[in-house]
């Protein structure tokens, strides 16, 4: 029932990294305003490997319950990044692989096998359903910290919170598909 902003501002009051990275995807997004008639947004944080994440997705669902993720805003403290442009390139390539496992990613077995076999019934996410993607480093003088995985943990998290702001249903399951929703 709180404002998910305010609500983690406070929590994260004593974490200036994670709080940093919070108000940097925040400002980003425009969290400062309402998003724009029709859409909602959903926020998710994660520390480790000594770096620092959060996410803001921007998603519509309408009526049909088909969901269009028009943006996600990522904010990473990663200590001095050694070299920026490969930073971006992890997170936004691990943004892709996390999505296509939350929305898709399911193995069923009959009668003892597995029946997806390969990308026909098994899809990964195509470029023409990957929303829009920013990605801010914030400056730091902190020792490099890890982004190998770092742009996937939030990505699931922060999408069901906007889907479910959009839709006022909780998703507690993946992938995102198995709760009727499309993801054109």
């Amino acid at each position: 029932g709180r404002d998910p902003l305010a609500m983690r501002r406070e929590l994260l009051k004593d974490d200036p990294r994670q709080l940093a990275c919070l108000e940097a995807a925040a400002a980003a997004a425009g969290m400062d305003r309402p998003a724009p008639n029709g859409r909602h947004r959903g926020i998710a944080l994660f520390t480790s490997y000594r770096s620092y994440i959060c996410q803001i997705f921007e998603v519509s669902v309408d009526s049909a319950r088909n969901v269009t993720m028009h943006k996600v805003v990522s904010a990473v403290d990663c200590g001095i990044a050694v070299n920026p442009d490969l930073v971006k390139a992890q997170i936004e390539s691990g943004i892709v692989f996390a999505l296509s496992s939350a929305l898709f990613g399911e193995i069923t077995m009959e009668d003892g096998l597995v029946q997806q076999s390969n990308f026909h019934d098994y899809p990964v996410l195509r470029m023409y359903q990957t929303p829009e993607m920013e990605t801010i480093l914030i400056p730091s003088q902190e020792r490099p910290g890890g982004v190998g995985e770092l742009g996937v943990p939030c990505v699931a998290p922060a999408l069901a919170n906007a889907i479910s702001a959009a839709t006022g249903e909780l998703y507690d399951s993946l992938p995102l598909k198995n709760h009727g929703l499309v993801f054109a």
